[in-house]
This record gives structure tokens, C-alpha cells and sequence, in this order.
């Protein structure tokens, strides 16, 4: 891969203590700024409505954005592995598309009893995202399912099976239902009180830390499959164990956020284009650049028609698409 890698170890050894920094600075920044200007002594102050805002508003949705983030950012730097395909995505095998459908059906049927904060669409999206690992857990096993350009072309088809259905349920629901549908699209985090965080964080904390402690089975992946069955690595295995626990990490993140693009595929890229292919690090500075951009991504949703607020997948698609493409021209990626 041609471009610019940090190959000293000591800029290697300081990269992730930046990076770390860097998150908690923008952290505390995405709680303290937002459309209502908040002071210093009412953030201690129970019993006034700036103190609430920022406890109950803000820094739950700080950490929801983090976690998803670094989920999806995490996603696709082992989804390009597994398809040694530097664009594959964490919605690749048409888990956004299956959690799109299942939340867009619970809305065109009507609300049910509220398990989070963000009601019935979100038990909606983990159902049908859980149906998409379903098929990719099916697919898995067949004989095709050990090939990675069919298991990739599967979940092309898978996706537009689900895209079909969600274009079903659009058109048969009303003009309200079809706004509601097309809104959650979009992307967006929206949350009130710290239930999406209880259930975000041992979800996307959990695979996170397996998928680290595979990262040789990774850095084996990159050599491709015949050296890397030669050095003792069971491919089709470890392979159908990658899909299947990143695409239920991706359909829990996606069934909150909703479908947000270009996190977990312009952030690897960045990640592998200064510190390579080494796994041990990319896997962790991928985690905190991810959760930091859509941190700071969100910030700026709130802030750049406030007192209204834009959808976040907007933001990450306006800003992510540009930047993937100048990565494209001026650095050909290759693993």
C-alpha cells in the first residue's frame, strides 16, 4: 500500500495515548456544547433543567455515539480482512438493511410496547438484522459459505432482498408511517437516560475485546487463505465466526443509531494508511478514531442548524465520501 505510514515504534508507541486523549477531549466537548448554551454550576445543580439536559441528554448520547462508532469502525476493518476487500463495509452482508426493513414494518404495523428509550423500531431493527445473521449463520455452513467472493455476493443479494421488502413496506404505508421510515434511514442519535448504553456497551465492549484477542488470526487472513491454512489457521471457521459475531455487533448498533455509512469504511482505511496492517495496534486506534469521528460528527449535527438538529448519517455521508475518494486517488489501497 503506497502513502505515508508512521513506521518509527516510538510514534507507533505514543499514537493510541493521542488517540485516547483526543476521545476524551472530544467527548467532554460533545456534553458541554450543543443548541442550549449550558453553565458551569448548574451541571451540580439537580434541580435545574441544565443539570438534567447534561446528565440525562447529553452524555448519554456522547457515549451512544462512541460505542457505535468504534463498533462500526471495528466492523470494518475485519469485514475488509475476512473479503480482503477494501471496500467492504459493516453493512456488507445486508445487516442494515435487514434491521431497516424490521424497524420500518414495526412502524407501518404501529408502535409496540417500548423496550428502550427509542420504542418498538428498535426491537423491530434487532429482529430483523438477527434474521439477516440468521442467513449469513445458514450460508456459513453450506459449501460456498468457506469462499469469500460467495459468501460477499450473498450478502448483495441478502441486501437487496431486504432493500425489496423495505420498499414494499414504504409503499404501503401511509404518508406519516412513510416519514417515520425514511427519518430513521437517515441515521441519528437520539437518546434520553443511559438504557441504550447498558445495552450498547457490554454488546460492542464484548466483541471488541474477542475481536482483539483474534487479531493473529487476522494478520494470518492478510496473507491470504492458502498460507494461511499452511500456518495452521482454520480458514472457513474463523471466517464464519468473524461474520457472525460482527453482524450481530453491527444489527444491535444499527437497531439504535439506524443505518450510519462510512465510519466503518473510510476509518480503516485512515487506520491501515499510517500504522499498516498490524492488528495489534489498528484494531485499537480503528476502535477510538471510530467512536471520536461520529462523536464529533453528531456535535456537529446539533450545531450546524441548531436549534434543529440534521441526521448524523448525513453528516458522515457528506464528509465520508469525499474523503474515501481523494484515499482512493492518491494512495490506490491495497492490502
Amino acid at each position: 500500500m503506497k502513502g505515508i505510514r508512521l513506521n518509527s515504534e516510538a510514534v507507533r508507541f505514543w499514537i493510541l495515548p493521542v488517540l485516547l486523549l483526543l476521545s476524551i477531549l472530544v467527548i467532554i466537548l460533545g456534553a458541554i456544547f450543543g443548541a442550549v448554551s449550558l453553565s458551569w454550576d448548574s451541571l451540580v445543580d439537580s434541580h435545574s433543567a441544565h443539570y438534567h439536559i447534561f446528565w440525562q441528554l447529553r452524555v448519554p448520547r456522547v457515549l451512544v455515539a462512541f460505542l457505535a462508532g468504534a463498533g462500526l469502525a471495528t466492523a470494518g476493518m475485519v469485514f475488509q480482512v475476512v473479503f480482503l476487500n477494501p471496500l467492504a463495509t459493516p453493512y456488507t452482508l445486508g445487516v442494515s438493511s435487514g434491521a431497516s426493513f424490521g424497524a420500518a414494518l414495526v412502524i407501518c404495523l404501529g408502535a409496540i410496547p417500548s423496550w428502550w428509550g427509542q420504542g418498538g423500531t428498535t426491537a423491530g431493527a434487532i429482529f430483523g438484522g438477527g434474521l439477516t445473521v440468521a442467513l449469513v449463520l445458514w450460508f456459513g455452513k453450506t459449501k460456498l459459505g468457506h469462499q469469500r467472493h460467495a459468501m460477499l455476493l450473498a450478502g448483495v443479494a441478502i441486501s437487496f432482498f431486504f432493500s425489496s421488502l423495505l420498499l414494499l413496506t414504504q409503499y404501503l404505508a401511509n404518508f406519516y408511517q412513510s416519514f417515520q421510515i425514511i427519518r430513521w434511514l437517515m441515521g441519528g442519535i437520539s437518546v434520553a437516560g443511559y438504557r441504550e448504553v447498558i445495552f450498547l456497551f457490554p454488546v460492542v465492549g464484548g466483541c471488541f475485546i474477542w475481536i482483539w484477542s483474534k487479531r493473529h488470526s487476522l494478520d494470518l487472513l492478510l496473507l491470504g487463505d492458502d498460507l494461511a491454512h499452511s500456518r495452521g489457521l482454520e480458514v472457513g471457521r474463523t471466517k464464519t465466526t468473524f461474520i457472525i459475531f460482527v453482524s450481530v455487533m453491527v444489527a444491535v448498533i444499527v437497531s439504535i443509531t439506524g443505518p450510519i455509512g462510512f465510519i466503518g469504511m473510510v476509518v480503516p482505511h485512515i487506520c491501515r494508511l499510517l500504522l499498516g496492517n498490524r492488528h495489534k495496534i489498528t484494531i485499537l486506534a480503528a476502535g477510538l478514531t471510530g467512536g471520536t469521528v461520529l462523536v464529533l460528527c453528531d456535535l456537529l449535527a446539533r450545531l450546524i442548524l441548531a436549534p434543529n438538529e440534521m441526521p448524523v448519517g448525513i453528516l458522515t455521508s457528506l464528509i465520508g465520501a469525499p474523503i474515501f475518494f481523494l484515499l482512493l486517488m492518491r494512495n490506490r489501497y491495497r492490502f
